[in-house]
Formats: structure tokens, sequence, C-alpha cells
């Protein structure tokens, strides 16, 4: 190990001690696999155990605003999330520590679906959050908005597409992109959503159960805005299961409109696939954007 990893490590446990208020002297650590953007290690020592995310210190902001996304679920206190610990930088890397959470596999579904209606019934004056944060590795601008659909033009589909643009998709996207944009507004006539607190970016990967088979939510991508945006979500790459939505519609019916809706805030999440990752997203981001423009007849 270089003295750089020392030197690391060493300001790691030090923000630990200072966050805990207690001391804490690790003795083992590996890396994690499964992360795209960041490198994990889970640290352990004196009975405890914590989840350590590592990027360039450049990237120390992302962490400062997931850290702060969690603590904002968490404040609802209506479905598990893990606990910030600490952020800091040191020997060039950027770091988050947080709660380490053994998960268990267990299928909890219906709870899974209750809880996250519970947290969306905590809600904000307006859309967005009191900061930017990223999807994926990607700018999230969550600027305030009394109005969802200005929200959603500009600073989500909008702001998706100018970076689509500018890597090159097809003409025929980006301009199909911008009439759907123009006609936003007849999607919402009859459907008023609540500025909800949501995770963000909630597929399968970002959702797990406990060993006490409690559901938990992390990574998140935290604002205020339409519910539906995460039940979308939840669907682009496979559903939890229909005991899942049954329990979210019994605790809050889901708008008959959200069957259509949420191809439009999927939208967004594929356009961002394709700025992350290229390929056959843009196609793919072509299609729902068609199928949206048909919707209006």
């Amino acid at each position: 190990m270089g003295s750089d990893d020392h030197t690391l490590w060493d300001a790691i446990t030090a923000s630990i001690r200072a966050a805990e208020g207690g001391g804490f002297t690790p003795a083992d650590r590996h890396g994690v696999g499964g992360g795209c953007i960041n490198q994990a290690w889970t640290l352990t020592g004196d009975g405890q155990r914590y989840f350590v995310k590592l990027n360039d210190a450049a990237r120390l902001d992302m962490f400062e605003a997931e850290a702060e996304g969690l603590s904002e679920l968490r404040a609802a206190n209506a479905i598990r999330v893990p606990r910030p610990v600490a952020t800091g930088t040191a020997a060039g890397r950027g770091y988050l520590v947080m709660e380490h959470i053994t998960f268990d596999g267990r299928e909890s579904s219906a709870r899974f679906g209750a809880e996250l209606a519970a947290l969306h019934r905590r809600t904000a004056e307006r859309f967005g959050w009191h900061r930017d944060n990223t999807i994926g590795a990607t700018p999230q601008v969550n600027t305030w908005n009394a109005d969802w659909v200005a929200f959603w033009r500009e600073q989500r589909l909008g702001f998706q597409l100018d970076l689509a643009a500018r890597r090159g998709a097809g003409t025929r996207l980006v301009d199909r992109g911008h009439v759907l944009m123009e006609h936003l507004p007849a999607f919402f006539a009859d459907y008023r959503p609540l500025p909800s607190l949501l995770h963000g970016d909630l597929w399968g990967g970002n959702m797990e159960t406990d060993r006490d088979g409690r559901p938990v939510i992390f990574d998140p991508a935290v604002y205020y805005g339409d519910r539906e945006a995460d039940l979308a979500m939840t669907e682009l790459f496979g559903g939890p299961g229909g005991a899942f939505y049954r329990a979210y519609d019994d605790a809050w019916p889901i708008d008959p409109g959200y069957g259509v809706r949420k191809t439009l805030y999927n939208l967004y999440h594929i356009l961002n696939h394709y700025n992350l990752f290229g390929g056959g997203y843009a196609d793919q981001a072509e299609r729902m954007t068609d199928r949206l423009l048909a919707e209006l007849g």
C-alpha cells in the first residue's frame, strides 16, 4: 500500500471518529464490485462496519449532495435509508462514508409499496430542491419552480436533449423531443401533481431488503417532484412486482393517466443513459418520443 493510500484511509478513519464521537480502529477493508461510477469499499473494526465510496477529489460535491439526499430521505421516517457519516477529500480522492447495511434479498414488495407511498407524502411548496445533484454521473439541475410542467420541460427533458444534441444524437430525436416539450401541458390537463419527496433514481439496483425484511433505498438523486416519476423508474428495467403497485395504490391511489405519463418520465432516464453510454438508447428514446406524440392525436 502506497503512502497516498495510507493518507486516504487515515483521513477516512479520522473523519469517522470525528463524526461518531468515539474511537474507531479499522481492522479490515475490502473492495465491493458492482458500481460503474465510484469505487466502493467496506471498512470494519471494533464491531462497526461502514460503506465507503471513492472518486476523484473533484467529485466531492457529488458525494456531499448524495449525503444530503440520504439525510432528506431519512428525515421522512418512511423507509430505511443508509445513514450518511462523513464526506471529505484526501490524497486526491473524494469520499463518502455511510452506514453499512447487510442485504437479505427476501421479497418485501407489498411493504415497499406502502413505505414508498409514505415517503411521497412528504411534500414541499415547490418542485426542485435546495441544491443540484447528479443522476448517475450527469448533473441534475433542481432549481425551485412552482410550475411542474416548466420544471420538467426545462430542467429534465430540455437539459438532457441539449446534452444529447451535443453528443451527436440524430436530428429527428432532438427535433421530435422539442416538439414534445412544447406539448407537455396536454399530459397534465386533468392532473395536478404535488411536490413529493422523490428518491429520483429508483431502479431495481437501488432498492433492497435488509435482514429484518425491511425495504432499503440508496444511491439517490433527490428532489421534490411528481411521485409518478419515482413509480415510473421502478418499471424501467423490470418492476418489483404486482404486490408493490397494489400496496402503493391502496396507500395512495395512482392516477389513471400514469400509464401514459410513465413513458414521459422514463424518457428522461433513457436520454440520460444515451448521454452516459451511447449505443441503442437514442433509438429507444426516439421510439418513446414518438409514442408520446402519438397520444396527442
